[in-house]
């Protein structure tokens, strides 16, 4: 049980480093200035939730004011420094998110962190239907100007069974098509057998052709030698004949033909 216990508190420990290394970063200034920065982004949500509810009742449309035009209004109504694109991108995001999640109730927990010359708050909204987080994000400076403004509903249950059901779908149709793919890779394969056949068997096409035609060419030069050596044999016999008959020439001598003699 020790030794449970003990992993357990490491595991803690690790859990909640990162945030104290943060922490620990941070200088005194900078703690105060994200402290501040989580009171005004708390007021901010009040704020873009009025805009966006006004917005919503036509009472005021941000479309017919410049950027400069909207930060002077917030400016002097409300004492706010903002940007006057935030606001107008801001309120859009709150009257569709309020639009989901019914008017707000209460504003939460927030927790902040500088990113470079901004700081980013997330705001714990609760509404009437479901909750949701803001993002605000200020200048990083004693001013915390406005720069952006969003609000994100939480999911419900049945978007997130309906987003688990898609990317199920999804994962499922990704593999069949694989297998399909394969499958008719794999079917091809019975054809292979027959085009090697087909090309190795005109490659010996072409060569049972050639013997043929090189004995086609072969045959008149070995008739040639054939008559050539027949001439000679009957030169000889002719010449013996001459002789043995004492004869001069062997003009009067025809050779009618030539019959091999088989001893036995």
């Amino acid at each position: 049980m020790k030794k449970i216990a003990a992993l357990l508190s490491m595991a803690a420990c690790m859990l909640f480093l990162p945030v104290s290394a943060q922490a620990a970063d941070l200088t005194d200034y900078e703690q105060q200035k994200l402290a501040n920065a989580q009171s005004v982004a708390s007021q901010l949500v009040y704020l873009m939730a009025e805009l966006s509810q006004e917005q919503e009742n036509a009472s005021v449309d941000f479309n017919d004011y410049t950027a400069e035009e909207i930060a002077y209004i917030i400016s002097q109504n409300y004492q706010y420094n903002v940007e006057g694109n935030a606001v107008k991108t801001g309120v859009t995001s709150f009257r569709s998110a309020f639009r989901k999640i019914g008017d707000l109730v209460s504003v939460g927990e927030t927790t902040a962190e500088i990113d470079g010359d901004q700081i980013v708050v997330l705001v714990e909204v609760e509404g009437e239907t479901r909750n949701a987080q803001a993002e605000i994000i200020v200048s990083n400076d004693m001013f915390f100007i406005l720069q952006s403004a969003a609000l994100n509903p939480a999911s419900g249950m049945g978007e997130k069974m309906a987003a688990a059901a898609l990317n199920t779908v999804l994962g499922l149709l990704t593999v069949f098509s694989v297998l399909i793919i394969i499958i008719g890779i794999i079917s091809c394969f019975r054809f292979i057998p027959a085009l090697q056949a087909r090309f190795s068997g005109k490659g010996k096409e072409g060569e049972a052709r050639e013997p043929s035609v090189s004995a086609a060419l072969s045959e008149p030069e070995e008739e040639a030698g054939q008559e050539t050596d027949d001439l000679e044999l009957a030169a000889v016999i002719a010449a013996a004949i001459a002789a043995s008959g004492e004869a001069v020439t062997t003009d009067g001598f025809v050779v009618r033909s030539i019959r091999r003699r088989n001893r036995r």
